[in-house]
C-alpha cells in the first residue's frame, strides 16, 4: 500500500486527509498495525484491489466468497487460524484488525496480491505522464454552449485550457478529492489512472448540493459496481463518436488510444438536446 500511495504521488498526509484519519494512522497501517476498516477506505481511496481472493466488490465481500469457495465453515477457518469465530465473521463485515486478516489471508488466499490496475497509454514512452493530457479547447467550446460557463475545475493545471471561474491546482496544494466543491457547474477532466475515484467525489459533491451540475470527460470503462450500481441509473451518459485530440505536455495533439464519455449528473433534457447536436455521439437511455 505504501508503494502505491508513493506512486500515486499522495504524502501519508494527504491519503490520511482523503478519509478522515490522522497522519499517525496511515503510518501505523502501512506498517501492518490497523482496523481493515480503515485498511478497506484506504484501499478505496487509492483505487487499489486484490486479486486471488473471490469475488466481490469489497475486500469482506472477496474474504466470504474466497471461504464459501472452499465450502469451510467460520468455525473451520477459526481453527486454521487460531482466530475466534466471532473474529473471523467480524472480518467478512470490514471489521476486525489487519493482523487478524493477514492470518485468514494466509490460509484463505495464500497467493492474494494487488490487481493491476487498467491503464491506458497515449503511446511510447508517455507512461511516466499518462495523466497529463488536457482536454482541448474545441472540445470545451461545445461545454460551455451546451452546459453554460465552467463554476470550478476541481482537478485543474496551470497548463491546462479549461475555463472556470475556480480551479482546484494541485500544483498550489489544492486536492478536489479532499476540498468541497460549489457552484453551478463543475467541469472535471480527472486522472484517468484515478477515475473511479473522482466520479465517486463529483457524484458526492453533486448529492450533497455542494454543486447542481457535473460534466465528467472519462474513458469508457463499465465494469465497476459504482457504474452499474449508481451511475446507469442517476447520470446521463453521453458515448463519444470518435477520438477526442487531447493536449500533451508539449502543446501537441493527440488522439486518445481508448474510447471516451461525458457522464453528466444533474443536467437538464434542454442542455441534453444542445449537446447531441454539438457533438458526434448519443446520450445512453436510463435503467
Amino acid at each position: 500500500m505504501r508503494d502505491v500511495r508513493r506512486a500515486s504521488g499522495l504524502s501519508q498526509r494527504a491519503l490520511a486527509d482523503r478519509i478522515g484519519v490522522d497522519t499517525q494512522t496511515i503510518k501505523r497501517l502501512e506498517g501492518g498495525v490497523g482496523s481493515v476498516a480503515t485498511l478497506i477506505a484506504a484501499m478505496t481511496a487509492l483505487n487499489f484491489r486484490a486479486t486471488g481472493v473471490g469475488r466481490g466488490s469489497s475486500l469482506s465481500e472477496q474474504l466470504r466468497d474466497c471461504r464459501s469457495k472452499r465450502a469451510w465453515s467460520l468455525e473451520q477457518v477459526a481453527a486454521k487460524t487460531g482466530l475466534s469465530r466471532t473474529t473471523v465473521a467480524s472480518l467478512e463485515r470490514g471489521g476486525g484488525s489487519v493482523a487478524s486478516l493477514v492470518k485468514v489471508l494466509a490460509v484463505l488466499a495464500p497467493n492474494a496480491r494487488r490487481q493491476a490496475p487498467e491503464r491506458s497509454y497515449w503511446g511510447q514512452g508517455d507512461r511516466a505522464d499518462r495523466d497529463s493530457r488536457f482536454t482541448p479547447p474545441d472540445f470545451m467550446d461545445d461545454i460551455y454552449t451546451a452546459f453554460g460557463a465552467v463554476d470550478l475545475d476541481p482537478c485543474a493545471d496551470v497548463r491546462s485550457p479549461v475555463i472556470a471561474n475556480r480551479r482546484i491546482l494541485v500544483s498550489e496544494g489544492g486536492d478536489g478529492l479532499v476540498e468541497d466543491w460549489f457552484g453551478g457547474l463543475a467541469y472535471v477532466n480527472p486522472p484517468f489512472s484515478n477515475m473511479l475515484a473522482w466520479l465517486r467525489r463529483a457524484y458526492e459533491q453533486w448529492r450533497v448540493g455542494n454543486v447542481r451540475t457535473v460534466v465528467c470527460l472519462v474513458p469508457v470503462r463499465t465494469d465497476s459496481a459504482f457504474f452499474h450500481d449508481t451511475l446507469i441509473a442517476e447520470a446521463d451518459i453521453f458515448l463519444l463518436q470518435g477520438r477526442v485530440k487531447f493536449l500533451s505536455p508539449q502543446g501537441k495533439s493527440q488522439h486518445t488510444p481508448f474510447s471516451l464519455m461525458v457522464v453528466t449528473l444533474g443536467t437538464t433534457a434542454e442542455q441534453r438536446r444542445r449537446y447531441a447536436e454539438l457533438a458526434s455521439g448519443h446520450w445512453l437511455a436510463r435503467i
